[in-house]
């Protein structure tokens, strides 16, 4: 059987400049392609919430013609099993091969979006759900996101930075900005793989004891002074994550870390990125919120799902 078309990760784009020319004409034409998805159905499957992932991809597939149907896991289904060999006598009452050889029946398309649980570093990093998917779907599986990416997040970025770049090779910077809460590095990871992939000159920037994973950072130059960082920088993107090596806890705090105007300041005119949502006064200030593209990212999270979702119809 041939291999079934997937978007996991930027591995599974073809030509990205071409992806990205396709995602900014079907902006500008969003009917264009409105046959391609004709009777046929995307099933979107979320194990943890959503708003901008649900409501984009919903509208991109519808846009191209497809139905959509949801799942809410947590409440709407059955308690999976994902051991296999598993002696089901307790509270899960649905093997996932079962479930998803099941949906694959119904659906045309399977998404799926799961977090992290950020207690054990190396099941994380397995990706257990989207790999599951991956495995026992008889149809193509998107990622909606996972325990260690986003890719249509980080694809609907680099969708803003091209449209609204003055350079041929801007300077983007990924900043770690302050949480209450211990966050996952899935947004952080892709961010910087589909950066590594495009014509941008990359730093990142954290505290030391927040550096993401050697696998996924490479040779991307890493800055520890947040200052020196964003200096002549074109565009930049914050996010927290929590710690990698001391995986999943919160090892600072440091409210200085926080994107404020006077640290724009020292940019080139630079443009504020963050893939929503925030919290304001404590990763960005209002001021930096309220003069950034984070609503115009937001909105091209409708057209990085609509190509991604043409290119598989295209090829199914």
């Amino acid at each position: 059987m041939a291999k079934l078309p997937k978007f996991t990760n930027v591995k599974d784009v073809t030509n990205l400049q071409t992806w990205i020319d396709e995602a900014l004409y079907l902006k500008r034409n969003p009917l264009v392609f409105r046959k391609l998805g004709s009777g046929k159905c995307l099933g979107l499957v979320f194990f943890n919430p959503s708003l901008r992932t649900r409501m984009s991809t919903q509208r991109a597939a519808q846009l191209l013609g497809m139905e959509t149907m949801v799942m809410n896991v947590g409440s709407d289904g059955w308690n999976l099993e994902f051991v296999d060999g598993a002696v089901m006598n307790g509270n899960t009452q649905e093997h996932i091969k079962d479930a998803i050889q099941v949906m694959s029946q119904y659906c045309d398309v399977l998404a799926v979006r799961a977090f992290a649980e950020l207690k054990d570093r190396q099941a994380d990093y397995q990706d257990k759900i989207l790999n599951a998917f991956v495995e026992y779907a008889t149809v193509p599986v998107v990622s909606l996101e996972s325990a260690i990416g986003h890719p249509l997040q980080a694809f609907a970025d680099l969708i803003t930075i091209k449209e609204h770049q003055t350079k041929e090779r801007p300077k983007v910077v990924l900043t770690w900005a302050p949480h209450p809460r211990a966050l996952p590095q899935a947004v952080a990871n892709s961010f910087v793989e589909w950066m590594q992939e495009s014509e941008v000159d990359l730093v990142v920037t954290h505290p030391e004891g927040y550096e993401l994973a050697p696998e996924v950072i490479k040779g991307t130059k890493v800055e520890y002074d947040q200052h020196k960082a964003f200096e002549g920088a074109d565009f930049i993107y914050a996010k927290n994550w929590s710690s990698y090596t001391e995986y999943g806890q919160v090892l600072s705090q440091d409210e200085s870390w926080q994107v404020t105007a006077e640290k724009m300041a020292l940019t080139d005119n630079g443009k504020f990125m963050h893939c929503l949502p925030i919290r304001r006064n404590v990763i960005a200030s209002d001021e930096v919120i309220d003069n950034s593209l984070v609503i115009k990212e937001a909105e091209n999270r409708l057209f990085s799902a609509g190509i991604v979702l043409k290119k598989i119809l295209e090829n199914i």
